[in-house]
């Protein structure tokens, strides 16, 4: 079994190039989309197209993170000196900074599929027997951090507090940069406000920047939590088991791999998270063993399906409710 999974990673070990051009064309392309949106969003006089503009903003925040997450990943654009002053700078106005989404996110791919480890950078895994031996305070601490009133509200309890905030308070050294985050976000706000209006601070920042936290928020759950998930503990994990026993292939149509920068394919991103995101299809056409995953999708039926998920069932094997 080793082997096989060895030699599944060794086949995609191609597919880890970068194509430098490419590269440099979906991050301009991007950035600059996202600009020109929030640009329209400010100066239309049209409240109907400025909501749509708005909208436009959502979307490019969402494709951007990711495009930013593979950069922090040294996937792409390692080498340049440009590159690492544009997504500081970016990682600033998406209130996830550099220093603290590397460092949580690093160790969520070391970590992801054991159940006994902290939830640094992922959403934490009991399993039912530690659940039910946990104080009531640990009880509640963990359903709230699981429960999806807190993903839907993302923006506030993800990015705000726990990228920003909570790390500051806890290291200021270490994390000056979620500091200067909140300064800019709330400058931001600010200035909105002082040259135009509430409307436009409502569809400049907080609607586009709570969407789009939320979909992320959500992604990154399904993406480790959805029923055909498994988990294991220390002894008996290992890295390939974390990228296709732990991690899901997100089916989505054309239109939302785009806006998501391929993530859906995640189990091949977990396996190799040297692979560019717009190699990731590539990839799982060309390697056979990639292409029977577990699965979900953003289809209500299979939403619900994740939501439930609450402990990992050592009798079933499973993810399951609490009561099931």
């Amino acid at each position: 079994m080793k082997d096989r999974n060895k030699s599944i990673i060794r086949s995609t070990l191609k597919f880890g190039k970068e194509k430098v051009k490419l590269s440099w064309f979906h991050t301009i392309s991007s950035i600059f989309l996202l600009v020109c949106f929030i640009t329209l969003t400010m100066i239309t006089p049209i409240l109907w197209i400025r909501c749509i503009c708005s909208m436009g903003i959502t979307i490019m925040i969402v494709r951007t993170f990711i495009i930013y997450h593979d950069y922090l990943h040294g996937t792409i654009l390692r080498k340049s000196k440009f590159a690492k002053v544009l997504f500081f700078i970016y990682g600033l106005y998406v209130l996830a900074p550099i220093n603290v989404w590397k460092r949580t996110h690093n160790y969520h791919h070391r970590n992801n599929g054991k159940f006994f480890k902290p939830s640094i950078g992922s959403y934490p895994i009991y399993s039912k027997a530690k659940f039910k031996r946990s104080s009531r305070k640990e009880k509640i601490s963990y359903l709230l951090i699981r429960h999806p009133l807190v993903m839907f509200f993302g923006y506030l309890f993800t990015f705000i507090y726990g990228m920003c905030l909570y790390p500051f308070i806890s290291n200021p050294k270490k994390y000056f940069d979620s500091l200067l985050s909140i300064l800019i976000h709330s400058l931001y706000i600010f200035l909105l406000y002082y040259f135009f209006d509430f409307k436009r601070v409502l569809l400049v920042v907080i609607l586009p920047h709570f969407i789009s936290s939320a979909l992320g928020a959500y992604l990154f759950y399904a993406q480790h939590n959805f029923p055909e998930a498994k988990y294991k503990n220390d002894q008996e994990w290992s890295y390939e088991f974390s990228a296709l026993e732990s991690s899901s292939y997100l089916k989505m149509n054309k239109v939302m791999e785009w806006i998501t920068g391929n993530i859906g394919y995640h189990h091949i991103h977990h396996l190799n998270p040297s692979i560019p995101f717009y190699r990731l299809p590539e990839t799982m056409r060309a390697v056979k063993s990639l292409q029977n995953p577990k699965t979900t999708s953003l289809r209500i039926k299979d939403i619900i399906s994740c939501l439930k998920l609450r402990v990992w069932n050592e009798e079933l094997n499973k993810m399951s409710s609490l009561n099931e």
